[in-house]
């Protein structure tokens, strides 16, 4: 009965203007990249909350939360996942992994995204072959890209930067602005440790990043290091 109980804490949390300000920020509209996703009206601190009180909801009930239509309700399943994950054992971190993946359909924006994948995804891959993630950055699908990227922000945070360095320059020329966000961010990411790292990246690509992509990448240099690369493209 998880799924009944985590339904109906959500709906009852649901607030009318919160949903409306929603759909606009996460761009449900016709063409926009979350056309067609449904809100409710929660905060995260509400969505967190409730994971957290039903994070050993069993398998079959996060399936039916990350496989419906409300945002809030996948936010929630997935969430739920990475609470299972962060005191599981090793074949149960595995079995999280393995399902976060076969059923990765219903992580259809970037906050689900962002909020999970670096705590599922890039944590089980921290010491085994990433090579999926190659494949999702190759991939055609924007939100298979969008993991691929926020996977090696476990990586970076573990002072290990190759894999984000290469998925960077797979998606060099990627089209969409939210790749664009997401690459500056990683290499952001990588220059708040080794600030090195992220000038070399710079000096070699600069004048062929997406302008997103290089204004997020240098949001924490100092002033003339900035504006340096950004004449440079």
């Amino acid at each position: 009965m998880s799924y009944e109980k985590i339904v109906n804490e959500l709906e009852d949390q649901s607030d009318e203007e919160r949903k409306h300000s929603s759909k606009w920020f996460f761009k449900t509209g016709p063409g926009e990249y979350g056309e067609g996703d449904v809100f409710i009206g929660l905060t995260m601190p509400q969505i967190r909350k409730t994971a957290k009180k039903y994070k050993e909801t069993g398998f079959e009930d996060v399936k039916k939360l990350i496989s419906n239509k409300v945002h809030e309700y996948r936010m929630t399943g997935y969430l739920i996942l990475t609470y299972k994950y962060e005191k599981a054992d090793d074949d149960l971190r595995r079995e999280i992994y393995e399902f976060y993946i076969k059923n990765r359909n219903g992580l259809n924006n970037w906050d689900l995204i962002d909020v999970t994948t670096p705590k599922i995804v890039g944590l089980f891959l921290l010491d085994k072959d990433r090579s999926i993630l190659y494949e999702f950055a190759k991939s055609n699908d924007l939100w298979e890209k969008r993991i691929a990227v926020l996977s090696t922000f476990t990586f970076i945070k573990n002072g290990e930067f190759e894999d984000a360095i290469k998925i960077s320059e797979i998606l060099l020329k990627d089209s969409h602005d939210l790749i664009h966000k997401a690459v500056g961010w990683m290499l952001r990411e990588i220059g708040k440790k080794d600030e090195k790292r992220l000038t070399n990246f710079l000096d070699k690509y600069a004048t062929k990043m997406p302008r997103t992509m290089l204004r997020y990448s240098i949001e924490k240099f100092e002033e003339n290091k900035r504006l340096y690369y950004l004449k440079k493209k």
